[in-house]
């Protein structure tokens, strides 16, 4: 693994760091659908309305970035889906708990995942339900992250 080489650098080999002044990362709330575009790396993306929604990654390239908050509570699926889903896959996982306190944790696998989904119940998708998917090559996202639901939890990956 290698760091681009068009990639901007803020310090590089300092023995006492850097400071960056004014740092502001990209928040995007989407309505129905969004693909989402190798440039927003780095970006914040909000559930933000109840209605089902759903966020397509961009093909992954080493490094990029996307977390994922939920500000209001689901009422129809908010899903999370690679852009290629016959190569593309999740690997990883999520604690994942209800109200009431019981908790589980769901594991993506990096072969058959493609998705996650949260439905404001069982899979959770209540509100600060987060989770963040880095990539980690041509062909799989790490997720990791906290879901929270209501009643007993299910597992919100999926392969389709």
């Amino acid at each position: 693994m290698s760091t681009p080489t068009d990639i901007e650098r803020i310090s590089y080999g300092g023995p006492t760091g850097s400071l960056q002044l004014g740092a502001h990362r990209e928040v995007i709330s989407a309505a129905t659908a969004k693909q989402l575009t190798a440039a927003q790396s780095g970006a914040l993306c909000l559930f933000s309305q109840a209605a089902a929604s759903t966020y397509t990654l961009p093909t992954p390239v080493e490094g990029m970035e996307f977390e994922f908050l939920t500000t209001i509570l689901a009422t129809g699926n908010h899903k999370v889906v690679t852009k290629t889903v016959a190569s593309e896959f999740l690997l990883g996982a999520v604690n994942s708990g209800d109200l009431g306190a019981a908790t589980d944790i769901f594991q993506a696998n990096g072969t058959t995942h493609v998705a996650l989904t949260v439905n404001g119940s069982t899979t959770g998708g209540l509100v600060g339900t987060t989770f963040k998917l880095t990539a980690i090559s041509a062909t799989q996202w790490v997720v990791r992250g906290s879901i929270v639901g209501t009643v007993t939890v299910l597992d919100p990956f999926a392969t389709s």
